[in-house]
């Protein structure tokens, strides 16, 4: 199955938890957002979030400086 993160192709072998999917990426804390198809996902969410087939995620994170 194919998704999109931050506009970028990647292939995933089964549908999988949002929780799941974000800790497999390298992303801990509590420094970043998740939107799923352009809706915003609230933190308390993410285990309960399906992630499937042609799912788009946007992951942003706070830039600090001027």
């Amino acid at each position: 199955m194919q998704i999109f993160i931050n506009g970028e192709l990647y292939s995933l072998e089964f549908p999988t938890e949002l929780t799941v999917l974000l800790q497999q990426l390298g992303y801990c804390g509590e420094a970043f957002a998740v939107a799923v198809n352009g809706d915003f996902v609230a933190r308390s969410e993410y285990s309960s979030t399906q992630i499937n087939n042609g799912d788009s995620l946007d992951i942003v994170a706070p830039v600090v400086g001027g």
